[in-house]
């Protein structure tokens, strides 16, 4: 899967804001090039939500595990909630994750190398093996992301 490809299904979900940082916008220049997903129907970044997935494009300066210093490749950033990410981890955000699992590796579900412990996965450059899942966890992540939302949205009508 592209980019592309990423922002293309995830907008096709309906009420998705999808925020590219750029020059000139005011966003930190870490950003610029990266993709941020958001629930957002009005189609205004919310003040108060963080977004539902993300794809980074290159090492940040606390995550340098994944190598995305390498041309071509990026990371796909998915909060699909606990059950999802027990699922594909073996394991509760919250139990330490395993040493052994290279934070590189292509195409493969993992724990994402910095917010694991929040529960969030990740996917380096997905490809065939991992092109399902991906679609089954982004929209399991727009599903939790729409239905936080709406109970923001109820609490500020009472």
């Amino acid at each position: 899967m592209s980019i592309d490809e990423i922002i293309e299904f995830l907008e096709a979900q309906g009420g998705v804001l999808t925020h590219k940082p750029e020059p000139g916008d005011g966003s930190p220049e870490i950003a610029w090039g990266d993709v941020f997903f958001f629930y957002a129907p009005d189609g205004t970044v919310p003040s108060t939500a963080q977004p539902f997935a993300t794809v980074v494009t290159k090492d940040y300066p606390d995550d340098r595990g994944s190598r995305l210093a390498r041309p071509g490749a990026f990371r796909l950033n998915v909060n699909a909630g606990r059950a999802a990410f027990a699922r594909w981890t073996g394991h509760d955000p919250q139990e330490p994750a395993p040493s052994d699992v290279d934070p590189s590796l292509p195409d493969t579900v993992m724990a994402h190398p910095v917010y694991g412990n929040l529960g969030w996965l990740a996917v380096v450059n997905p490809g065939p093996r991992s092109e399902q899942p991906v679609r089954e966890l982004l929209r399991t992540a727009h599903d939790l992301a729409r239905g936080r939302h709406r109970r923001r949205e109820e609490s500020r009508s009472r």
